[in-house]
């Protein structure tokens, strides 16, 4: 008896993660580097297409799922993290991926989000950070500097702003990391490391908004001062920037601070481990961009592997099954006191 070879199904490609959607932002958007970065890595994570979940909230970013030929739900103002969290319990398989922004992730949703970071959910949070709210046309939004005047502070904000790498970190989050739109290889790489990663993944990614905050970013993203004012947390490396590589990251007294060198680098430098459990370190370093004289951190500040929420979940759904046995929802709605109603 013969039995028929099966052929393994093409290999996914980026036009398979895009749809016949028209893609409405701006011109010049920063949104279309992130949507392309995803598209491009998606493809490559081995995962069949009906596998991954886009779930967003309200927002400029949050058109992602129209534009992802994935299953998604566009949910309403800050609730993503809650829709994902549910989507992830009922089907643990699925890759879930929300994506919200500094406005909807930290303002109205910031107690989703923290909470479903500090549980472990196993869902991967893309929060574009523009410093503004685009889609309400230019209101300051939780990350917006001090000082920052826009159409709701026409006098400037009088409020410090969200770091939101340390609201990750402070809320528990196993993966943290920073990226930006226009740094494409960087970015690819980061999404590829979340998508591995097992667990609460949170990636802040700078993201130009050319309408209402254009050049916000400028300070450190520019090509002709990036590589002075730009740090890569590089795992077991040594933290080493600037044009000719002589700058460098050395902690003194609980305090990092940038060494100058010529020919071989300092011993002292800092070494970058992002898979400290302890998050001490990694929140010195998420807050070293908000000083005027030391560089923005990119790249993955936590990477810890740790159960999830979801496994404990289902593990005790298997405990309650195997000592009470199979549940039968007729019996518990007729258990206990109950009213016929006339």
């Amino acid at each position: 008896m013969s039995t028929a070879i099966q052929n393994p199904p093409p290999p996914l490609t980026k036009k398979d993660f895009a749809t016949d959607q028209e893609v409405r932002w701006c011109p010049g958007c920063g949104d279309y580097a992130i949507l392309n970065a995803v598209q491009t890595v998606f493809p490559n994570l081995g995962i069949p297409r009906e596998k991954f979940v886009i779930v967003s909230g309200i927002g400029c970013s949050s058109r992602f799922p129209y534009y992802m030929n994935t299953f998604g739900f566009h949910t309403i103002h800050g609730r993503a993290p809650a829709v994902a969290t549910g989507v992830k319990l009922t089907n643990p398989e699925l890759s879930v991926w929300v994506v919200t922004g500094d406005g909807d992730g930290l303002s109205i949703g910031g107690n989703h989000l923290i909470h479903a970071m500090r549980r472990n959910v196993d869902l991967k949070v893309l929060l574009f950070n523009n410093r503004i709210y685009g889609l309400t046309k230019g209101q300051a939004s939780p990350t917006s500097e001090l000082g920052k005047k826009t159409k709701s502070s026409p006098f400037g904000t009088a409020e410090q702003p969200f770091n939101p790498l340390s609201v990750a970190l402070g809320a528990g989050a196993r993966f943290v990391a920073r990226s930006v739109d226009i740094f494409a290889p960087h970015l690819r790489s980061v999404l590829e490391a979340a998508a591995k990663h097992r667990g609460s993944a949170f990636i802040e990614i700078f993201q130009n908004c050319n309408i209402f905050n254009d050049h916000a970013f400028d300070p450190w993203t520019e090509k002709a001062v990036r590589d002075d004012r730009v740090v890569t947390l590089e795992h077991g490396k040594p933290l080493i920037f600037g044009k000719e590589r002589n700058l460098g990251i050395r902690v003194t007294d609980f305090r990092p601070e940038v060494v100058r060198f010529e020919g071989e680098p300092p011993k002292d430098l800092l070494v970058w481990d992002e898979t400290r459990t302890d998050t001490t370190l990694a929140h010195m370093i998420a807050q070293m961009g908000d000083r005027a004289d030391m560089p923005m951190p990119v790249g993955i500040l936590r990477n810890v592997q740790e159960e999830t929420f979801e496994s404990r979940v289902h593990a005790q759904l298997r405990d309650a099954v195997a000592r009470q046995g199979p549940g039968d929802i007729a019996k518990l709605i007729r258990a206990g006191e109950i009213w016929d109603v006339k």
